[in-house]
């Protein structure tokens, strides 16, 4: 967890400027987002306005509706020899 100090600098943990390029020097933009604070590098993709995020929330939500209906959760995978409720009552005195 990264201190804010008495500049109101705060530092960047090394395996996430490592992981997103960032280097010394670099500009970050600051951003509001909801409760929370987004830091993004600069050049990276601008923010998109409320309706394009939107819009692209209810497109990742139908497509895990459609995964989890077309995945087969509710029936139990066919060759595995148990099921999970057997692993529970395993060891259990009725």
């Amino acid at each position: 967890m990264a201190k804010v100090t008495s500049k109101l600098q705060v530092t960047v943990p090394k395996a996430l400027a490592e992981r997103y390029a960032i280097r010394p020097g670099d500009e970050i933009a600051w951003e509001a987002a909801g409760d929370a604070i987004r830091v993004v590098p600069h050049g990276r993709a601008p923010s998109a306005d409320g309706a394009t995020r939107l819009r692209l929330f209810d497109r990742a939500t139908d497509r895990q509706r459609r995964r989890n209906r077309s995945s087969g959760a509710a029936r139990p995978p066919a060759g595995r020899g148990w099921t999970r409720e057997e692993l529970y009552d395993r060891g259990r005195t009725r």
